[in-house]
């Protein structure tokens, strides 16, 4: 046996010193001077932390709480608290047929190379990642623009040589220059990650000190326009991405999502579905997760800690349990929770979108007629994106689907379908799955006529689930907000609401995707961790003035 401090275990122990050097060089993390001595002064016992909300932003709170406790030796218990049955919020799969083998993304499809979190924490984890494009089903057009009348764009291969030449010959300069832009502002963007801006107390001023309130504060199509990108390209391509993600126009987005919209390069999904990764952060946060449970209330007590209560949906139990730090990581307007005595700031109220996700398997292809094909039998694009007809104002309108009627309709791939033979019950015939988005519930004949179906002689108000199942397979509905309406804006709610109150969804009106809701959870984490480490000896914290402030209420009894 070799002796313990023999030269293999000394060249071991520089090799963890090193990346545990490495790691804290890396990861922007509060300053550490002076703070091993001040901690100890605190009160014993692991700090706790309930997060309310198991979406993007709940987990990735809880994944990098976790390990910047761990990086700065504080003992930290984090609860999440989810009224949901599942985690991942607006990320979610239904499986088709009830197969798991066929998960069908319900929200949140993608993420691209730039969303460093998503990136690295799908690394980190183990995850299986794939090119996020569609399966083929065998129609050489993949991607069409259809304003209600005709298809004002198809798209072939994005990347092919020809398809580029044929955005130059049709739109001139302007996909550059849309392009160009893009990478500018993303660019800017990518200043939130590091120091000296991260983490940020302030969405606000962070954006303004990286130029992006110009983007802000400007709808999509005057931004564009400032920036020489011609109307064509702006209306027929820009605002087609704008509505499939958004479902806005771009008189009515503001000009920083648009350009979000166009940042797809390297799209990617787990296998699986990507809520795995917010379920690899609860699991990696060792977060002792409360599914089916709502917070109902929180009371703010003298001593800075925070009551939380909560029911528990199947037994309609109340329950209480008092918390050091609470992190609310979804939209505070839906959240229903009671705040006592009231918060310092409350987030505004903002309009969320509305959308009716409708997913459905037939044996039938889209129809060419519908979609006015000169020759009707000639199969529409896989993908089927929308935009308004040229001359088309909808002003700021948000019923501003225009005479399309839906946002897209995609097909998303094919599957074996059960036979509904009893002779042949093991007999497996070839479905297409198909994904519409809208803003209102696609009814009967709507879905009869996309897939050239015969209208009954006598028509009824029916939905899809009214149609024989020899005709649509399997069916999926789902009604929900899934963003808000992104308004031109300049000001931005802060991470926090009060002392021991924190909040992730103030960033929602700045950008909505996966990974700006990941990036406000790991600045919260940031903060929070930072918030410690500036506690004084006698047990006060810094305020949002970062002066020490004690807060004035009743003792959390409700």
């Amino acid at each position: 046996m070799e002796p313990f401090f023999s030269g293999r275990f000394r060249w071991c122990l520089f090799v963890w010193a090193l990346c545990y050097a490495t790691a804290l060089a890396f990861i922007p993390i509060p300053k550490l001077s002076g703070a091993r001595s001040s901690l100890k002064s605190v009160e014993p016992g692991p700090k706790q932390v309930a997060v309310i909300g198991a979406g993007a932003a709940g987990a990735s709170t809880a994944y990098n709480l976790r390990k910047y406790a761990d990086l700065l030796g504080v003992p930290v218990n984090i609860t999440v608290f989810e009224r949901a049955s599942y985690v991942g919020g607006r990320s979610t799969t239904v499986n088709v047929f009830d197969d798991p083998a066929f998960p069908i993304e319900l929200g949140a499809s993608i993420f691209v190379q730039v969303n460093y979190n998503l990136v690295n924490a799908s690394k980190e984890l183990g995850l299986d990642v794939r090119g996020a494009s569609f399966e083929r089903t065998g129609n050489r057009d993949a991607i069409g623009i259809w304003d209600g009348k005709e298809f004002a764009y198809v798209m072939e291969d994005s990347s092919s040589w020809w398809n580029i030449a044929k955005l130059l010959w049709r739109y001139g300069l302007a996909p550059v220059r849309a392009q160009n832009l893009m990478k500018s502002t993303v660019s800017k963007f990518l200043q939130l990650y590091k120091e000296p801006l991260f983490p940020f107390k302030s969405l606000t001023a962070a954006a303004a000190s990286v130029g992006l309130l110009d983007a802000t504060s400007t709808s999509g199509a005057t931004f564009l326009e400032k920036n020489n990108v011609s109307p064509d390209f702006s209306r027929e391509l820009i605002q087609a991405s704008t509505r499939v993600n958004y479902g806005q126009n771009l008189p009515l987005i503001h000009g920083l999502e648009s350009m979000v919209c166009l940042a797809t390069d390297g799209a990617v999904a787990v296998e699986g579905g990507n809520w795995r990764i917010f379920d690899g952060m609860l699991k990696s946060a060792q977060a002792n997760v409360q599914l089916n449970h709502t917070v109902t209330a929180i009371s703010r007590n003298k001593d800075n800690t925070v009551t939380l209560n909560f029911k528990d949906e199947q037994s309609i139990r109340q329950k209480r349990a008092d918390f050091d730090e609470v992190v609310i990581a979804g939209p505070y307007q839906y959240s229903d929770i009671k705040v006592s005595p009231a918060l310092e700031h409350t987030p505004d109220t903002i309009p969320f979108h509305t959308l009716y996700v409708t997913l459905f398997s037939s044996p039938h292809r889209l129809s060419g007629k519908y979609f006015n094909l000169k020759n009707p039998s000639d199969l529409p694009p896989e993908t089927i994106l929308t935009t308004l007809p040229a001359g088309t104002d909808l002003g700021n309108a948000e019923e501003g689907v225009g005479p399309a009627n839906f946002w897209s309709i995609s097909t998303l791939r094919t599957v074996d379908a059960p036979s509904s033979s009893e002779e042949e019950p093991e007999s497996k015939t070839k479905h297409y799955v198909y994904k519409i988005f809208s803003p209102t519930r696609p009814n009967e004949a709507f879905i009869r006529d996309i897939l050239g179906l015969e209208q009954p002689k006598v028509k009824k108000a029916g939905y899809i689930t009214d149609l024989p199942s020899e005709e649509i397979s399997w069916s999926y509905e789902k009604i929900w907000h899934p963003y808000p309406f992104l308004y031109p804006r300049v000001t931005f709610e802060d991470p926090l609401l009060a002392p021991g109150v924190w909040y992730t969804g103030g960033i929602e009106s700045f950008i909505s995707t996966m990974e700006t809701s990941a990036l406000m959870g790991k600045n919260v984490a940031a903060l929070m961790s930072q918030a410690w480490l500036d506690e004084d000896e006698d047990g006060q914290v810094r305020g949002l003035d970062d002066s020490p402030i004690v807060v004035q209420g009743e003792s959390g009894e409700l």
